[in-house]
């Protein structure tokens, strides 16, 4: 089983794996929503915090001097955590995901499953707009970000609703 490089050892060992049964397809839970087990997988794999774009963001925000919660509830009793989160001055940060949270510019829709899929969306879109709705009567500012927008352009609205909150450099 020698071959010529390392991945196509590798490449020969999973075709005899699979050859001699050592491996199988995996079959989907009955109560997957899932398409396929590779859909499946895909699914479990997406982050729901510290994603690239709320990392970036966040070093970002560190690196100008605010002090900020990570995935933090805004109120207590409310099931929802902003991405970033400034308690002293009451600004809630939501970097959202194109895919999931139907961004206009990159969505695109679902090919397989599509009412499944047509309901998650727009109760995610009815969670996001009923978070806005309830923080802000709270008092808080909310401030979306798509995952596709420039960092600094954010930073800079972070910044801005942040300092011009609580009149300070940063938040502790």
């Amino acid at each position: 089983m020698e071959q010529d490089t390392r991945a196509a050892n590798l490449a020969e060992g999973w075709r005899l794996a699979w050859a001699m049964g050592l491996l199988m397809e995996e079959a989907l839970p009955e109560d997957s929503t899932a398409s396929t087990p590779a859909v499946r997988a895909s699914m479990r794999g997406n982050r729901g915090k510290d994603t690239k774009p709320e990392k970036v963001l966040r070093s970002l925000l560190f690196k100008e001097g605010l002090r900020y919660r990570v995935n933090a509830r805004p109120l207590q009793g409310l099931r929802r955590s902003a991405d970033v989160l400034f308690p002293k001055a009451r600004v809630a940060v939501f970097v959202d995901g194109c895919f999931w949270h139907v961004c206009p510019e990159h969505h695109r829709p679902a090919i397989k499953n599509v009412d499944f899929w047509n309901e998650k969306f727009a109760d995610n879109q009815r969670r996001d707009a009923e978070t806005n709705r309830i923080l802000e009567e709270a008092g808080w500012t909310v401030i979306r970000a798509w995952e596709h927008e420039a960092p600094e352009e954010v930073t800079k609205r972070v910044i801005s609703a942040v300092r011009g909150a609580s009149g300070e450099t940063g938040e502790a």
